[in-house]
């Protein structure tokens, strides 16, 4: 009798130790996912800020991260600003155009520019980018899409842009 107290015993302690494996798994894995997808987030969100510039001075999105990354530590936004009042008819409004760069105004977050492409939390794999012009309403409209191609979780693959609507919404959004 002592035998099978022992063994129940021990068979009882094992699927204890097997049930808290089972119910910490699910929550150690949201809690790493959630650590993950934030520095991602954040890079998507870096990644469209600059797709944003890029768009706005040259009238179309970059269809690769090469030129991006040279648009970002080379590029230039063109700031005008009206001086006048442009409700007063008899007033004269002067436009003073100025330079500022791209890199210190967008890159101040700490994600270093050359990293722009790289997914974070992996080895080196890249993010997918693709831009181009779709229409929409008889309208061409300049697209950009870029995909998370390593993401911790399968099921929840994150994306900023997309390539058939004219959109620069994050699916986490």
């Amino acid at each position: 009798m002592k035998i099978i107290n022992i063994v129940l015993s021990v068979v009882i302690l094992l699927l204890a130790a097997y049930l808290y494996y089972i119910i910490s798994q699910p929550i150690k894995f949201q809690k790493e996912k959630e650590v993950r997808y934030t520095k991602v987030i954040e890079q998507l969100k870096q990644i469209r800020t600059t797709q944003l510039a890029f768009k706005a001075e040259n009238g179309k999105y970059s269809q690769d991260f090469n030129q991006l990354i040279d648009f970002a530590k080379n590029g230039q936004f063109t700031v005008v600003k009206r001086i006048g009042n442009t409700d007063d008819s008899t007033a004269v409004i002067v436009r003073d155009t100025t330079y500022i760069s791209v890199k210190d105004s967008l890159f101040k977050n700490n994600i270093p520019i050359d990293s722009l492409p790289i997914i974070p939390f992996t080895n080196g794999a890249k993010f997918s980018l693709e831009a181009g012009i779709i229409e929409k309403g008889r309208v061409k409209v300049p697209v950009f899409e870029v995909i998370d191609t390593e993401p911790f979780d399968k099921k929840d693959v994150l994306k900023v842009g997309s390539m058939t609507e004219p959109t620069n919404a994050g699916n986490w959004e």
